[in-house]
């Protein structure tokens, strides 16, 4: 997931994490992040590639309709992110924390009963250039 993406400005497995997420590919985005977390998990970057693991992950829960563990990641994605400045490597922190605290809400608000992913649903994310 990551080699097409080789040769550019940020690293392949980042850029990869983008487009498995907004292929809803969300399992496959958790997946190809995880090998650059491994490397930074310790260093600057680790809560941030942790939380957007777990924004990942989220969505992995929601796939297969498990509501409340995909609230419990995106209060740890929220939490993660917390941690950073808005525009963050490219991505806008802000906007990307009001897609959780939305899906997060649209859980609470139906007591996990009702899980609002669907094909059309389902979110996107931008990196900015």
């Amino acid at each position: 997931m990551a080699a097409p993406h080789h040769g550019r400005t940020l690293d392949p497995h980042y850029l990869g994490y983008f487009h498995c997420f907004n292929k809803q590919l969300f399992y496959e985005a958790h997946e190809v992040l995880e090998h650059l977390w491994l490397r930074d998990r310790h260093g600057p970057n680790g809560s941030f590639y942790k939380g957007l693991i777990q924004l990942a992950g989220a969505f992995v829960h929601l796939q297969r309709n498990h509501t409340p563990p995909a609230a419990a990641l995106l209060k740890l994605a929220l939490a993660n992110f917390d941690k950073y400045p808005r525009i963050h490597e490219h991505l806008n922190l802000e906007t990307t924390c009001q897609l959780a605290r939305k899906w997060l809400e649209e859980l609470e608000r139906t007591g996990f009963g009702v899980n609002p992913l669907t094909n059309q649903t389902a979110p996107e994310l931008k990196l900015q250039a």
